[in-house]
């Protein structure tokens, strides 16, 4: 097939692994994630829904596939509201579309990944977050009142401490 997106040559630059993160809204809550015991990252934690994207499929795509298989509602207006750059400080990195969108219904099941509970967004400091939820999903919501998208580049300093630069953005 040949080099015809410059993947094959002698310097290989930066490699990232894409991945999306999605927030369901329905009214005042939002359906959040909470990790399986037995999950390696975030057990008992609370996270949006999301994973890796596939390589047969789109971002939107991917957000729609696991909004589903993390046990969520049917959905509409799926958005685009950030994205994010993570260097974890390691050769490849994660970029990372986070999307919002309104739930049809609030039926939901739980999945081997973790229970899907419907929090209002007034009590997000009362339960164990993710730690970047917590910055993230703020800003989404603020992008989305705006119709913006957020970007943000996303580093680890030697301790492991995280730090999310958001680039300013003009609105178009």
């Amino acid at each position: 097939m040949g080099d015809i997106q410059g993947t094959q040559s002698g310097r290989h630059g930066w490699q990232v692994i894409p991945r999306v993160l999605s927030f369901v809204l329905h009214h005042d809550r939002v359906l959040l994630l909470r990790g399986a015991p037995d999950k390696r990252l975030w057990a008992h934690q609370y996270n949006g829904l999301g994973g890796h994207v596939e390589r047969d499929e789109d971002v939107w795509t991917a957000a729609l596939r696991e909004i589903h298989e993390e046990g969520g509602p049917e959905v509409e207006n799926l958005r685009l509201r950030a994205v994010l750059h993570i260097d974890p400080g390691t050769d490849v990195g994660v970029m990372l579309f986070v999307f919002l969108a309104d739930a049809r219904t609030t039926h939901v099941h739980p999945s081997e990944e973790g229970t899907p509970e419907w929090i209002p967004l007034t009590q997000l400091s009362d339960i164990p977050l993710v730690d970047d939820v917590a910055v993230i999903l703020p800003r989404a919501l603020d992008a989305d009142r705006r119709g913006t998208v957020a970007f943000g580049h996303y580093t680890y300093d030697a301790e492991g401490d995280w730090t999310i630069t958001w680039a300013e953005t003009a609105e178009r």
